[in-house]
């Protein structure tokens, strides 16, 4: 932490010194237009140098871009944090490799997406062009951006009426408290009982006081129905139009449960589901169908399968429109399993880490986290002189190949100054051709929560550019946030691998072969395998290398929220 912060006040002491003092731009091509490019002169946009020394060329970012301020943002299903991740570490556990998603990263920042005229469609791409060099092996790379943009306005944002689920875990794991502290986006140590009196909740509490929140979030024309598990499920509260209930009854009831037993996670989705079916209303495009599944994931009993809650997951959404939201409690959430499980159409997970967060995340993202506005998204890649490598930020990325790219989902996200939180999806470019100029022909098409269709086509040209290039400030945040979960995610499979290892073993990232991108693995158990926190020598030096790269990208990109990365790299480096 102290490291960081000399790091931030070397920023505002330079700052300071040369402030006012500009340089002229440079000479740069805007690649993500339609037709040909030309070469224009563009002013630099008013930036403070770094500080340190660098052999990289100073980047511009060539054109400022128009984005609406009025309108909402949209980002992808799946993961929509790494709280598990940076929560793991700062108590002084080995996180999962799958704690850290490219797409729940993302969702933790806001990206200026490259648009450069407001739209009116629902969805309407946007693309950003990027070279830079890999940090560790100076091996030059290509990225192009998809920015996730909606003409929707935010006054005319509105979800469908409701028949909901609240599946809620009660077995015997969740009648533990919160690990104590946590580190706040600042790197601040937090108590995670702040505010709540001399009250140390357990999960099971604040999950049944999230519950009430979600209650209260609900209109007179929704429908909702609670059922609770543990070694089985059972119906708590069966589906009914809130405009029928004592809502106070309800509530009370709720917060008087207590844990016990085991998990039987499959038993709770199968009883939800049930509810949903069973249940008859005349419109289906009037309701959304949701589930709402609050549990630790730490199943034990039952189908503990990822195959099995998959195959009931993917079933409900492919043939009946019932979508799923997971909320994972606590810093032994097994994320592993719930990521599997969320890359279904329709589903995303969130991940909290004490009763306040429980609160806020139900109170400022409910809206959201319920209405998909965007299905079966593709996007097709034609060119000569380029193919698709990588897919970053999309849960769906391993389904991508050199001309296509899949996104099952986008929801809602805010918007905020025109950059859309999470609202961007990086694409790894592999060059082979080495003539200039090469044509890209993009042709993304959708379905809208009604299944009507829509078709977006756009050539662009990618010109020779140096490193280091960046179309703006977003996709050099995007590369930046990839190469730190790609080695994040490295250093996790390794240190998994060879914990009971006595020999000698080389790490999967060197300098001679740069940040690669891991192979995902799984565990042996869906049970959270615990490890304390340990970072062996071979990425003592890498840590230390990444963090001043990782330092000199947060300043020229001017977003001081990427301190947390800093800070967890600082607490690896100490290790």
């Amino acid at each position: 932490m102290k490291k960081t912060l000399m790091v931030i006040f070397l920023f505002v002491l330079t700052g300071i010194l040369i402030l006012g003092g500009c340089g002229e731009g440079e000479q740069t091509t805007r690649p993500s237009t339609t037709g040909p490019v030309a070469t224009t002169t563009t002013a630099a946009p008013t930036t403070l140098p770094r500080p340190t020394a660098t052999t990289t060329q100073p980047t511009t970012f060539p054109r400022p871009t128009t984005a609406p301020t009025d309108t909402i943002g949209l980002a992808v299903g799946g993961a929509k944090d790494i709280n598990n991740f940076r929560e793991n570490i700062n108590n002084n556990y080995l996180p999962l490799p799958t704690d850290i998603t490219y797409e729940g990263l993302f969702y933790d920042y806001y990206f200026d997406t490259g648009i450069q005229q407001p739209t009116r469609k629902l969805y309407s791409p946007s693309y950003s062009f990027a070279v830079t060099r890999d940090p560790l092996s100076w091996e030059t790379e290509y990225y192009l951006s998809v920015g996730l943009n909606s003409g929707l306005k935010e006054e005319d944002f509105a979800r469908k009426k409701l028949k909901l689920v609240i599946v809620l875990d009660v077995s015997g794991s969740m009648g533990e408290q919160y690990d104590q502290y946590y580190y706040d986006r600042s790197g601040n140590k937090q108590d995670a009982y702040e505010g709540e009196g001399i009250t140390r909740l357990t999960k099971m509490q604040s999950a049944a006081n999230a519950v009430v929140d979600i209650l209260n979030q609900l209109n007179w024309d929704d429908n909702f129905s609670i059922v609770s598990f543990d070694s089985h499920a059972s119906i708590v509260q069966p589906m009914v139009a809130v405009r029928y209930m004592d809502m106070n009854a309800v509530k009370n009831t709720i917060l008087d449960i207590r844990p016990g037993g085991n998990t039987n996670m499959s038993a709770g989705m199968k009883k939800g589901t049930e509810q949903i079916i069973d249940f008859h209303e005349p419109d289906s495009y009037e309701y959304e169908n949701r589930i709402i599944f609050l549990t630790d994931a730490q199943p034990n009993t039952g189908d503990i399968s990822s195959s099995g809650m998959m195959g009931r997951v993917r079933e409900n959404a492919e043939l009946i429109h019932i979508y799923t939201t997971f909320i994972g409690i606590g810093v032994d959430f097994n994320s592993q399993l719930i990521e599997e499980i969320t890359k279904v159409k329709g589903a995303n997970y969130y991940s909290v880490h004490s009763p306040r967060d429980f609160r806020d995340r139900i109170n400022e993202e409910f809206e959201f986290m319920v209405t998909p506005l965007i299905f079966n998204l593709r996007l097709d890649f034609e060119s000569y002189g380029w193919r698709i490598d990588k897919v970053f930020g999309s849960p769906e990325a391993d389904q991508a190949t050199g001309h296509l790219m899949r996104i099952n989902t986008l929801f809602p996200s805010k918007s905020v100054g025109g950059q859309n939180k999470g609202g961007l999806v990086l694409l790894k470019l592999r060059k082979m051709s080495s003539a200039p100029g090469e044509e890209v022909y993009l042709r993304v098409t959708y379905e809208d929560r009604y299944g009507r269709t829509d078709v977006s086509e756009e050539i662009i040209i990618l010109e020779s550019q140096s490193p280091e290039f960046f179309d703006n400030s977003g996709i050099r945040k995007g590369v930046l946030l990839t190469r730190y979960a790609a080695l994040m995610k490295n250093w996790l499979i390794d240190e998994y691998q060879y914990a009971h290892y006595s020999r000698p073993w080389e790490p999967s990232i060197r300098e001679d072969t740069g940040i690669t991108i891991p192979f995902e693995t799984n565990l042996s158990q869906w049970e959270r395998q615990s490890l304390p926190l340990k970072v062996s020598e071979q990425y003592e030096r890498i840590f230390r290398d990444f963090a001043e790269y990782f330092a000199d990208e947060m300043y020229a990109i001017g977003d001081y929220s990427l301190v947390q990365e800093l800070d967890i790299l600082d607490i690896l480096t100490d290790k």
